[in-house]
């Protein structure tokens, strides 16, 4: 059983063959997918996906390179839409220093919005964090987040700085690119996580692991990430599927 903890299924490029795409998916033994909804449009279709598929939830939130384009009417939808059983996250939410589409200071205040939300409907929060560590540990730290914990998605920092978020109560999440030949920090860092706070995700359709890289990215090919940290770990690949989706629902609360 594999549990790909970050998918954008609700992306155009799955217009044409999503039903083919889950059907690899699941072929590969992958029993859930989290879909990740960020704006107007994906999040619409990440609800549309949670009612046609047992296998699909949603985390629905707003992401900090749009910042500027979040309203209050729309943090008050997210709060509606997160009632929904099948809604097990808020998110991805973060800061994101590389594009500069929304300034910092609003991305923080929308940051901490989401982490309030969060904490006001008790559901865990998905990190996006591009180049702006320092910040993003800080408003975690300043907001009290570990009362809802959640993920680092696609972690790509040091172990320190992971060490930092899982004493907030956060898991760290592994993509694509702890399978790229020239990745040593994530290949480092992903050896010495404990097992109880590991993750993996593709983040698909972006982020696609080797030796696909290049190509789109689907959920199936969480398999080759799991394998990646089954063969850096020296443990067997099934122990990594097992433990890394007891944790995705366990973080996700969701009941086999």
């Amino acid at each position: 059983m594999l549990f790909d903890t970050h998918a954008h299924l609700n992306a155009v490029q799955f217009e044409g063959d999503l039903e083919e795409v889950i059907e690899r998916a699941t072929s590969e033994g992958v029993s859930h997918i989290v879909v990740v909804g960020f704006d107007h449009e994906t999040i619409k279709r990440a609800m549309e996906l949670i009612e046609q598929y047992d296998m699909i939830y949603a985390a629905i939130g707003w992401h900090p390179v749009d910042a500027i384009d979040m309203t209050e009417e729309d943090l008050s939808w997210i709060r509606e839409l997160s009632q929904h059983p099948k809604v097990v996250a808020i998110g991805e939410m973060g800061l994101d220093y590389y594009w500069d589409k929304s300034p910092k200071e609003i991305q923080k205040e929308v940051f901490r919005k989401q982490i309030q939300l969060a904490k006001e409907v008790n559901l865990p929060i998905i990190i996006h964090n591009r180049d702006a560590t320092e910040d993003v540990v800080k408003i975690l730290q300043e907001e009290n987040a570990s009362e809802v914990g959640g993920i680092m998605h696609c972690f790509t920092g040091s172990l320190e700085v992971a060490k930092q978020c899982m004493e907030m109560n956060f898991y760290i999440s592994f993509g694509g690119p702890v399978t790229f030949k020239n990745a040593k920090k994530p290949k480092e860092v992903v050896k010495e996580i404990p097992m109880d706070r590991l993750l993996i995700e593709t983040d698909c359709p972006y982020l696609t692991p080797h030796p696909y890289r290049g190509k789109r990215n689907e959920p199936s090919y969480v398999r080759y990430v799991a394998e990646q940290i089954s063969e850096l770990r020296g443990v067997s690949f099934e122990e990594i599927a097992e433990k890394t989706s007891d944790n995705a629902m366990k973080v996700f609360g969701i009941t086999r």
